[in-house]
């Protein structure tokens, strides 16, 4: 997986058990580029209101990192710092134009990610870890529920 982007890394965590120290730092990323993903297509959709709601998921996206930054810190037993590589914001690739049908797929993209998260918790053997992860998961859930607000805006 040389050409990683924003998807791809998503999808190579799909069948994933447990997050270890390698799969935390990858979703670390992604939770960096979903700060990206989400401030891109509040800059597409053309509503205000639409926007807005976009925005507020992107400032949660980044808040998902800092709590995968402590599970990484508390697995690895001491603070973790991303390398410059890891600092690296995936590539998001997004038409220039975003419509109605797009947040279809980003709703059921967040639910998956709650179910995810969840799943991972569950074989969690730190509780603080665990904790992070279930907070992770039910945010996403809340961002389905706006990413299904901007499409019914946007439908309307």
């Amino acid at each position: 997986m040389s050409e990683i982007n924003f998807y791809t890394a998503n999808a190579g965590l799909a069948g994933v058990e447990k997050l270890e120290v390698e799969e935390l730092k990858l979703m670390y990323r992604i939770e960096m580029a979903g700060e990206l993903f989400y401030n891109l297509l509040a800059e597409r959709v053309n509503n205000a209101e639409a926007a807005d709601l976009l925005r507020k998921n992107a400032v949660e996206e980044k808040g998902h990192a800092r709590r995968l930054a402590r599970a990484i810190s508390i697995k690895l037993g001491n603070e973790w710092t991303p390398s410059a590589e890891e600092e690296v914001l995936l590539e998001v690739p997004l038409p220039d134009a975003i419509d109605a049908k797009i947040f279809a797929g980003v709703v059921k993209g967040e639910i998956t990610g709650d179910a995810s998260y969840q799943k991972w918790a569950d074989a969690e053997t730190d509780p603080e870890v665990e904790r992070l992860l279930r907070l992770n998961g039910r945010e996403e859930t809340i961002h389905a529920n706006r990413a299904q607000q901007v499409f019914d805006l946007l439908s309307a």
